[in-house]
Order: structure tokens, then sequence, then C-alpha cells
């Protein structure tokens, strides 16, 4: 269990909170496996007050137009279950300052979840387990999203790759030297529309061949071999239907596998596309060509390179 250490520059009264960017999904595990990528989150200052209730003060940042009651924020509604769960007999003053952009497929709203009960856990009397968590953000998520899915939650909160169940977290080993090239084009993609598009038939044909490649990209990270990973990082359910929602899509992802990615798919519900790399300088390469096959589509876009084996959210 990742318990919280406590910290000088936490004050009784006040803690700050970052949780960074994810992958979600990771093409072949669907809900259920994400990966944290350093280098872009949401930061939650939050204070604890007497009355019992969760107050949101000011919301800044890439975008600011969010739901000031707690109820209907991803972050407040978060704190609010905490609240509530925990029958603790105070509350909470909610500060965001968002650092990830909703509809970006990049874990936008689990981040403000994830950043605010770390944050709030630093302020309690007896501050609770990573994994003990894991439920208050899942309430908040649902906010978001509709569902209770903690491919993005799960990663914020351990670090690195993640599958994430409705009631566990289990961090799984990646080496250390392989990477993530996620691009972010400027196209605002909301999860709802993208869970939208998944409606339909399915064959268990495509089932099984999912389950095959989940469970080789797993063995694969376990056992350190680059070889299992790239049979498997193949997402034969999601990414059909998902594709045409994002402009430029195959040209990106074609990109990113010219330049030796094990696998490329949609991060999240896109439209951000995510490759990994067995080492830094493939990926670094690889983004330069997935962004300019954006470009081509008519879109410009953000670059992160990180190790897939990326930052737990952390107190500040």
């Amino acid at each position: 269990m990742l318990k919280e250490e406590s910290s000088p520059l936490v004050r009784a009264d006040v803690a700050v909170a970052e949780a960074y960017a994810s992958v979600g999904n990771v093409g072949i595990g669907f809900d259920i496996l994400g990966h944290c990528v350093a280098g872009a989150g949401d930061r939650a200052e939050v204070r604890r007050i007497p009355e019992r209730e969760v107050r949101i003060a000011s919301i800044d940042g890439v975008i600011t137009d969010l739901p000031m009651a707690a109820a209907d924020n991803t972050a407040g509604a978060s704190l609010l279950s905490m609240m509530h769960g925990l029958q603790l007999p105070f509350g909470f003053e909610l500060v965001l300052h968002k650092g990830i952009a909703l509809g970006s497929g990049m874990g936008g709203s689990a981040a403000s979840c994830v950043a605010a009960v770390v944050a709030a856990n630093a302020l309690l009397d007896e501050p609770l387990s990573r994994e003990a968590l894991y439920p208050f953000a899942l309430d908040g998520e649902v906010v978001a999203s509709g569902s209770r899915h903690g491919d993005n939650l799960g990663p914020m909160l351990l670090g690195g790759l993640v599958l994430a169940t409705d009631k566990r977290l289990v961090r799984i080993p990646v080496p250390g030297e392989w990477h993530c090239a996620l691009v972010h084009p400027h196209v605002v993609l909301e999860t709802r529309r993208a869970r939208a598009a998944l409606a339909g038939h399915y064959a268990l044909s495509e089932f099984v061949a999912q389950s095959a490649n989940l469970a080789l990209v797993l063995a694969g990270c376990y056992r350190g071999e680059a070889a299992l990973v790239r049979e498997g990082l193949s997402d034969v359910l999601v990414e059909p239907r998902r594709a045409p929602l994002i402009p430029g899509f195959a040209a990106v992802k074609q990109a990113a596998l010219d330049h030796g990615a094990f696998g490329a798919s949609i991060s999240g519900a896109g439209p951000s596309v995510f490759g990994w790399f067995e080492d830094r300088a493939s990926a670094e390469a690889a983004s330069i060509d997935m962004r300019a096959a954006f470009k081509a589509a008519g879109h410009d876009s953000d670059v992160l390179v990180a190790p897939i084996d990326g930052p737990a959210a952390r107190l500040l």
C-alpha cells in the first residue's frame, strides 16, 4: 500500500497536490488499464473548514468554464464522497488549477479527482492509503463520464502502469527505459460522445482477440519482454469504432509504428494518440512525425514524452 508521508510543507489546514496526465485504456485494456504521463497535470489546493460541506472557491488554468457546485464538479464530488463516506465532522474548500484540458484523452477529469482527494487526505487526522482513496475518486469520475472506470484514476494514485478493477488497483511492473510518446491535437472530443461510438454488436472473436492481446501485454511487462508487448499491443475492439472521430488518426498511428513503436492507439477516449517505445530517443523521434501527421490533417498538437513507469500524484 502507498501511504501518505507527513510533510513539513503541509500546514495543518491546507494541502496542495498535483496529479499527472494519463493514457487510459492503453488500447487493449478498455476501462481497466492505464499509465501516468509526467509533464502535464492538475493541481488542487484543499483547505479544511469547520462547516460540513464542500465548496469550490475558484478554478483557473487551461479551462475555467466548469461547474462551481461541488456535486456537479468531478473534484468536488470526490471530496463530497470522502466527507460522507468517512463521516467526517468537517468539510473542504477547493481551489482547482487545471493543467489538463477536458476532452483531450489525457485524463483531465480524473486528474482533478485524484489531486483533490490526495490533498484532502493529507488533512485527515489519520490519512488513508492511496488504494483507500480510490472509491472516492471513482465517485467523482462518474460526474464526467457517467461510468465508474478507473483506468485513469489508478495510475494517477499509484504511479506507473495500473490494472484497475471496480474494487482493486494492481501496479504492473514496466522496464524503466520504456517510454511513451503522447500527442494531443488541439481538438476536443467529449468522453460521452466517444463512448456513444461504441454502441452496437460485437463478435465473440473480437473479445477473444482483445483478451489475448491484453494478456500478451501484461505478460510482456512482467517479464520485461518487448516482443510480447509488440505482439499484443493492438486494439481490435475499440479503436476501429473510435478512429473515425479523430482527424488524421491513421497517419499519426503509422508515424509511431514507422519509428519502431511496440504499438500505438487512442489515448483514453481520444483525440490524443500514444505510442510505446523501447527508449526515449525513439519516442522523441516518433513524436515529431506524429505531430506532423496531425498538422497535415489540419490541427496543431502538443507532445509529451515520458517513461511509462511514471510518477504518482504527489503533495507539493
